[in-house]
């Protein structure tokens, strides 16, 4: 065999290598995300906010419960921008629903997405990932400290310990609740907006029946 065909042979072996390395880094970061995305599901679940400072996309210093779920229906993500395989789907989905509730989001509706990975996800890369999914107003995208985030999760049933191999889920509840809906795999958007039209209408029989009740007190 030549050296010119003894270079070639070589190069071959190294790019192979090379796939099968790629090949098998992609299959163990996402090892956990493609078995919980076949199929969606959904179940109820009490939810406990941190008592933690987050820092939103542009920077600011927010409390979850105070500054964004307070008095809200609020549609929860759970994203880091890295992910490249369940996240953009996830955050796609959002999207949609964003675009479902129109102007009510920023009003009785507030999106948020945590990132898993705050070790690498700062305000500026999340401001830069949100571009390709936000369309208006009313949607956090939360980073902070690990302890902080870290704290957050758990407090939410997100935490996984291992955010490489994390599920896809959404959350969907009412802020003056502690019951909310976990929803597991790829949602369909619709059936998260119908939630969210659910808890609504929910609020408004409440505030319906808490104002007759005060006409009719002595």
């Amino acid at each position: 065999m030549n050296r010119f065909a003894q270079s070639g042979l070589l190069t071959l072996c190294l790019l192979a290598v090379g796939i099968g390395q790629a090949m098998a880094h992609s299959t163990d970061e996402h090892a956990g995300h493609d078995m919980s995305a076949k199929s969606a599901s959904s179940e109820s679940a009490q939810v406990k906010f941190a008592d933690v400072t987050l820092v939103d996309q542009n920077g600011k210093n927010v409390s979850l419960e105070k500054d964004l779920v307070s008095n809200k229906i609020v549609v929860m993500s759970f994203i880091y921008t890295s992910c490249t395989t369940v996240c953009p789907v996830v955050s796609s989905i959002m999207g949609k629903v964003q675009t479902q509730l129109g102007a009510r989001v920023g009003e009785e509706v507030q999106l948020v997405s945590i990132s898993i990975d705050p070790q690498r996800d700062d305000a500026k890369r999340l401001n830069e990932y949100a571009r390709a999914f936000q369309k208006g107003p009313g949607w956090s995208w939360l980073t902070g400290s690990p302890q902080s985030v870290n704290e957050t999760l758990k407090g939410l049933g997100s935490f996984s310990g291992d955010f490489k191999s994390h599920q896809p889920l959404i959350l969907v509840g009412d802020g003056n609740s502690r019951h909310w809906t976990r929803y597991y795999g790829f949602t369909d958007p619709k059936v998260l907006s119908q939630q969210v039209e659910k808890l609504s209408g929910e609020r408004n029989v409440h505030a319906k029946h808490t104002a007759i009740a005060m006409e009719h007190q002595p």
